[in-house]
């Protein structure tokens, strides 16, 4: 069951969308956790007075935080004025139960103004979308039969067939369990991103520097997270 987002349904609502949850750890804990099943399991169960409604709820959960209450814990350019039991006390809200289910963990640093005033050519919002759904049609195409339809939905059975490593990067995969402690649910959901990767690179095998770039979704709680 959950709680916290029962009343107005957003977890089911949000079914084949996005959730987005801003300022993550000011939320109720028992909110946070109640997540976890709904992002195993994609359904989600909410109760009423005599009776349970089960509806699936295949969501994309995008989450927004700090490092600490003032923002600045781990800044190069800030100073945190915050106390080691404050941010402890922040940081607690969210577990490690929770972020091994969140794949891509990305920290973003402040803008330097020499960036800003740059006039580098990037990457434009038309080329990005372009590639993305060149990705999705070659994950629609592969899956074809099988009752999914994207690299997220993979099973283990699939994951095996479809996320073939080579033994550099088999090597690499390990190094980086031993290294980061991870998972074995990290290991499924590194092998489903770095299969995304090597689609958004049009590559019809995964290759180390995709792997790698997997790799380093997942290192983000181990910074502020690591007891």
């Amino acid at each position: 069951m959950v709680e916290g987002f029962q009343n107005h349904g957003e977890i089911s609502l949000a079914h084949y969308g996005v959730l987005f949850l801003d300022e993550l750890p000011e939320f109720n804990k028992k909110v946070i956790e109640s997540l976890r099943g709904p992002l195993e399991d994609k359904t989600v169960t909410i109760s009423r007075l005599n009776m349970a409604v089960t509806y699936p709820c295949k969501f994309v959960l995008l989450a927004s935080m700090n490092p600490c209450p003032c923002g600045f814990y781990g800044s190069d350019t800030q100073k945190c004025n915050c106390t080691k039991e404050q941010i402890r006390k922040y940081l607690s809200k969210i577990s490690g139960p929770l972020l091994d289910r969140i794949d891509l963990q990305i920290e973003v640093s402040r803008v330097p103004y020499q960036k800003l005033d740059s006039n580098k050519k990037e990457e434009t919002s038309e080329e990005i979308r372009k590639r993305v759904n060149k990705a999705r049609r070659i994950q629609l195409e592969r899956y074809k039969g099988q009752e999914i339809f994207s690299n997220s939905e993979l099973p283990p059975a699939l994951i095996e067939k479809y996320c073939k490593l080579d033994s550099k990067s088999k090597k690499i995969l390990e190094d980086a369990f031993e290294k980061l402690g991870l998972s074995a649910r990290a290991y499924g959901r590194i092998l489903k991103v770095a299969r995304t990767i090597a689609d958004l690179d049009n590559s019809r095998d995964i290759k180390t520097q995709h792997l790698a770039e997997a790799i380093q979704y997942r290192s983000l709680d181990r910074k502020y997270f690591e007891n």
